[in-house]
This record gives structure tokens, C-alpha cells and sequence, in this order.
């Protein structure tokens, strides 16, 4: 082992004690993270006949940006099993609601040398491939020293993030050169993945996995009842996808906006569940809230509210269906913003704050097309939003079809390069 990865593994069980309080503080609001906690530390079990793929998709947005690569994996290689790993229960309940028993699930392992070498004995995988960017030091110089094919795909980093790794570019450099491919999203992702070290043999720009993001017409329909149920007239905008710090400003926008549409209706869509409490008490200090799991399979018929909270996992697309207008969140607090491409997809228009830096891939495509619309000042937002309501806008989802289909086919060359590293058979 170098001495950056000793000096990086011994910090890491320093802290590990609170790494494992953490887990069990995060379980007060969600006790899921409670659960499972054995799986963490590599004691999982393999209960496949069939030699294993490892995918590991952090949380939701990376599964479900992985769902059309995934089912490739099943379909291409029927003589083995896929596993998909996650961090986050959301993420394990998004893996079990899209693929169900046809891949296998356990929580993805800490990255301690012990853990991940327990963890790979039991699993044996065949090849691994990591969703976006997740950076392991010692799990990637394990794959390594086993010969084991290792690709990162949808790979993105941004100016942020890269500023970060440089703090420690030397174990950066080390952890890269472990990797088989790195195929990113875009050029400026493949610079900055050059800087810290990745060769131009590992780099291959491959365009974003996200375009190829299928609808759920179940999911769509669903929405279009609701929307009925509220009446097709009614103005309707989500705010998909909150953190804290935004909830405040999203509500305070649509008291505004009541003032010029008294019958608007807003859907506020945590992006956490365990804040689902907190901001459901915070919509009701500013009108009287449904929340949508009270309403269970009811539905909206008679709602005459101006507030519902969407704490129910899974059914975003019913709320962008249901929607004239959305709002991303992530975007007014520097997280980077969430995927504006599910809502683009249904031809909905896009508002967002300023800070939409981890898909600085296609933002810049979307506003030149008029798709996306961000925002630093609120009252700016806020005139956008009666903009889009007052004049919606004529063949938007002509548009929105035509970005989609221009950037397609991600899956279909990931799928065809991980034929190439791995040399696995079909």
C-alpha cells in the first residue's frame, strides 16, 4: 500500500466511529439507515449461481439514469447476475420498484481495506461500473490488484469538485490510474478529469446517460387524472426536488404569485424523505397542506387547496405531468441542481436558480433553446413565472422532443465500450 493511501485509510478509521453515529443519527428521521447496517461492512451474501456485474448507482437520480445501461447489462448477459449497489435507502427502494428480482441489491461498502476485501471475496464480481463519480481509493487499487475490469460511466466532474480533488492530487492520480475507463459526459469534464491525473487512453467523451431517460406512461397518466381532478384550467407548478434553505423562498414566490392566480396550486417535492415532517409543517404555517400520502388512492378529486406536499417516492413524473410549470431544486442553495431533463422530456418549461453546476453539460444547450430558465434574482424568477403562466408558450414540446432525441444512444456506446474493456462474453 502507498503512503498516501495508508495516511488517506488510517484518517478514514479515525473517523469511522462517526462515520457509523452519523448512520445511526440519520436514522431518527429515516430508520432505514438503521437497517442493514452489516452490508456496510462487506458481510453480505452471494447467493447467485451466475458470476456477478457490479454496478454501483449512489441514490436515485444515478439509478434511474443507469436504468437503460442496466437493462442492457441483464439483456446482453443473460449468463450472469447483475448486482447493483447503493448508499441511500431511497436509492435501494428506487433499485427494488425498477428492476425488482431481476438484479440483486446490497448497500454499497465503506471503503476501508478490511470492509472492501471482505466485501469483494464474498461477491467475486467479474467487472465493475461506477455511475457518475464516485472516487474510492481503496476499493479501485483492490479491483487493480485483481485484475478486475473497472469503468466509471456518465462520469462528470465539476469545477467545484475538481478544485476539491486537487487538495489531494497525488492519491488522486494513483486512485485514477486503477481505472480501466472514464467515459464523461462532456469535454470539459474530460479536462478536468485530466487534471488530476486520468490519461487520454482512459478517457472517452461519451455524452450524457440522462437523454436516455424512457417515460412511465403508467406514471404519465396517473398525473394527467390528477390534473384533471384539479381542473385542466387550473394552474399547476412543482418545485421538484427541494433542500432546506428553499422551501422558505419557493413558498414566499407562490404567495406572490397567488396575488395574480388566486386558484394556483403548488406541489413542493422534498428531495430527502426525512425532511418530509419538517417541510410539511413549514407549508402549513403558510396555508393549509395536503400531504399527498393522507390522500392515498382517493386521489384530488374536490381539492380546492393551493398546497400539497409530494412525499410519496417515485411518482415525480406524475407530478411533471401534471404540471405547467416546473421548478428545479438543488438550484437557489449550491448543491448543484437535479435532473431538469425529466421534466424537459414532457415538454414542460424549466425555472431554476443559478446554481445548476452538475449538469453544466447541457444547461447551456437548454437556455440557448429556451428550455431552461435560471435565475439569481427571486424576483426575476418570480416574473418568470407569470411570464410562463400568463403566455405559454406554442411548440415547446416539439422542441423538448427534438434536444432528447439529438442526444440518444448513450446507453448503446457505454454498453459497447464495456464489451471492449471487459471482454466478457455475451
Amino acid at each position: 500500500m502507498s503512503l498516501r493511501r495508508s495516511v488517506y485509510s488510517l484518517l478514514l478509521y479515525l473517523i469511522f466511529p462517526i462515520v457509523l453515529f452519523r448512520l445511526y443519527w440519520q436514522g431518527r428521521l429515516n430508520p432505514a439507515y438503521r437497517q442493514r447496517v452489516f452490508e456496510r461492512l462487506g458481510f453480505v451474501k452471494n447467493d447467485s449461481s451466475k458470476p456477478i456485474l457490479w454496478v454501483h448507482a449512489v441514490s436515485v437520480g444515478e439509478t434511474i439514469a443507469a436504468k437503460p445501461f442496466i437493462e442492457g447489462l441483464i439483456n446482453d448477459y443473460p449468463n450472469y447476475r447483475v448486482l447493483v449497489t447503493t448508499t441511500t435507502p431511497t436509492g435501494s427502494d428506487r433499485v427494488k420498484s425498477l428492476f425488482g428480482e431481476r438484479v440483486a441489491h446490497v448497500y454499497f461498502p465503506y471503503d476501508l481495506p478490511d470492509i472492501i476485501a471482505r466485501f469483494l471475496k464474498r461477491i467475486s464480481p467479474q467487472a465493475l461500473i461506477i455511475v457518475e463519480t464516485e472516487i474510492w481509493p481503496n476499493l479501485y487499487a483492490a479491483c487493480a490488484r485483481r485484475e478486475l475490469p473497472l469503468l466509471i460511466i456518465n462520469a462528470r466532474l465539476s469545477k467545484k469538485s475538481t478544485q476539491g480533488y486537487k487538495k489531494i492530487s497525488g492519491l488522486m492520480a494513483e486512485t485514477l490510474a486503477c481505472v480501466d475507463l472514464i467515459a464523461v459526459r462532456s469535454n470539459q469534464d474530460k479536462e478536468n478529469f485530466s487534471s488530476l491525473g486520468a490519461s487520454e487512453r482512459q478517457l472517452e467523451v461519451v455524452g450524457n446517460i440522462k437523454f436516455d431517460f424512457m417515460l412511465d406512461q403508467t406514471l404519465v397518466k396517473k398525473g394527467l387524472v390528477w390534473k384533471q381532478q384539479w381542473g385542466n384550467n387550473r394552474k399547476v407548478w412543482v418545485a421538484a426536488s427541494t433542500h432546506q434553505g428553499e422551501d422558505e423562498i419557493i413558498l414566499e414566490i407562490h404567495k406572490l404569485l397567488l396575488t395574480q392566480f388566486p386558484e394556483l396550486l403548488l406541489v413542493v417535492v422534498p428531495r430527502h424523505p426525512e425532511r418530509f415532517g419538517q417541510v410539511f409543517a413549514l407549508c402549513e404555517t403558510y396555508s393549509h397542506t395536503k400531504r399527498h400520502s393522507q390522500i392515498g388512492h382517493v386521489g384530488f378529486k374536490g381539492f380546492k387547496g393551493e398546497l400539497i406536499l409530494g412525499d410519496s417516492m417515485g411518482e415525480m413524473q406524475s407530478w411533471f405531468a401534471a404540471a405547467d410549470v416546473v421548478f428545479i431544486g438543488g438550484s437557489l442553495v449550491e448543491i448543484g441542481g437535479h435532473n431538469p431533463l425529466e421534466a424537459i422530456a414532457q415538454g414542460k418549461p424549466v425555472v431554476s436558480g443559478s446554481h445548476m453546476f452538475n449538469f453544466s453539460d447541457v444547461v447551456p444547450d437548454l437556455k440557448k433553446r429556451g428550455l431552461l430558465n435560471s435565475f439569481e434574482d427571486i424576483d426575476e424568477l418570480t416574473q418568470k413565472l407569470i411570464q410562463l403562466f400568463e403566455h405559454p408558450e406554442q411548440g415547446f414540446l416539439e422542441k423538448t422532443q427534438q434536444i432528447m432525441q439529438q442526444n440518444q444512444g448513450v446507453s448503446a456506446r457505454l454498453l459497447a465500450l464495456f464489451s471492449q474493456i471487459s471482454g466478457l462474453k455475451v
